[in-house]
């Protein structure tokens, strides 16, 4: 990714930073090739949108909210310092937040990883750029959608996509592994139709497919 953006997870969903220096038209066009590329991660999320000590124009705002609804995406916040900022963010209709004018900029600590314990209920969807450890189940109709792998401590019988910032590396293990559909990076694979007793398994990608193994069969 662009160092003039910089997209995070966290436990209140995902955040987007731009550059409070670049031009804007050159943060609009990194964006739109950013979300673009990903498109599969990125659609129907929602962001905090996090535009520090820039002076934002309601106009500039709204071009850029454009650009993102156009890759199914939502602005949900508007993290400022500037009052003309929050002021054109108001009239948008989104949430505002003020940031501190002066204070020492201080490097963020972002997890990797994120751990959720609760069940996933249908039309439910759990997103996060890095790794997902999930405590408890994910019904069929529910969606996990990470940057990095992906265990269900559980059952996992909805959507899930691991990789999906393009990581083929990535992995999906869970302790009942029946999902609708398992998607690693940009491939996809509906685990066959077969009887079996409930065991841990994993997913990977090896010779170019999905395949899914036992879990004692995994190696790191």
């Amino acid at each position: 990714m662009s160092d003039l953006i910089t997209i995070k997870g966290s436990r209140d969903g995902l955040r987007l930073r731009l550059d409070a220096n670049a031009a804007w038209s050159e943060l609009l066009r990194r964006l739109d090739h950013h979300l673009g590329e990903r498109r599969s991660f990125f659609h129907g999320a929602s962001l905090v949108i996090d535009l520090g000590e820039r002076e934002v124009s309601a106009l500039q705002l709204e071009e850029m909210l454009a650009l993102i609804r156009q890759h199914g995406v939502q602005a949900t916040a508007i993290d400022s310092s500037e009052r003309t900022t929050r002021m054109a963010a108001r009239a948008a209709g989104l949430a505002t937040r003020p940031l501190p004018r002066y204070t020492e900029p201080t490097p963020a600590v972002e997890s990797e990883a994120l751990m959720v314990m609760r069940t996933l209920r249908s039309g439910q969807v759990l997103r996060h750029t890095g790794h997902i450890t999930l405590i408890g189940d994910v019904n069929p109709g529910a969606e996990i959608i990470a940057g990095g792998s992906v265990v269900v401590w559980g059952r996992l019988r909805g959507l899930v996509h691991a990789g999906a910032l393009g990581d083929p590396t990535a992995i999906i293990c869970a302790l009942d592994l029946s999902p609708t559909q398992l998607r690693i990076a940009d491939l996809i694979a509906r685990p066959p139709d077969r009887d079996k007793m409930s065991r841990p398994e994993f997913a990977r990608i090896a010779g170019g497919e999905i395949v899914v193994d036992g879990w004692e069969a995994f190696k790191r």
